[in-house]
């Protein structure tokens, strides 16, 4: 497992983080966790899968097990990102329905997010919208009573990826 990927990541984000095992090894991995400051957005951090795995619909087994944990905490938006030169990956994205977010710049006809990363990290910025059309009816929002008054409860705005 690359060094990046901390055990204590998957222990961290364990209710959307994903791993595909053999009897002796792991053959993929995505590790994504819902965003603390966007509250309609999850965020795919590493995903992987084996090269002598890979065309076996593994990375989409994984991307859908974690839409749908994104939808479970009614999510609407998926975000990614990858390097610019990372051909498999950005294919990958594109195929799963992933559409690229503007940049500051362009690489292949691709827009890029220059120095998004640090200096010379550049990166392409990917998101999917995977809310149902309408979220099943929220509750009414109802009063609290305080000290004589009434507080309504604040109802959030859905918001795009950042």
């Amino acid at each position: 497992m690359d060094s990046r990927l901390s055990p204590s990541f998957f222990s961290q984000f364990t209710p959307t983080s994903f791993v595909i095992e053999t009897d002796t090894e792991l053959v993929g991995f995505l590790l994504g966790f819902l965003s603390q400051t966007r509250e309609d957005e999850a965020y795919v951090r590493f995903a992987g899968v084996h090269p002598d795995f890979r065309r076996l619909g593994l990375g989409r087994r994984l991307y859908e097990r974690f839409f749908a944990a994104a939808r479970m905490h009614e999510r609407a938006w998926v975000c990614s990102i990858t390097a610019p030169g990372n051909r498999l990956a950005i294919a990958f994205h594109l195929r799963m329905g992933f559409v690229p977010k503007r940049g500051n710049g362009a690489v292949d006809g691709l827009p890029v997010r220059f120095d998004y990363a640090g200096k010379g990290g550049h990166r392409v910025v990917f998101h999917r919208r995977v809310a149902p059309d309408a979220w099943p009816a929220a509750p009414t929002p109802r009063s609290v009573a305080s000290t004589g008054g009434e507080t309504p409860l604040a109802v959030t705005e859905l918001i795009d990826c950042a």
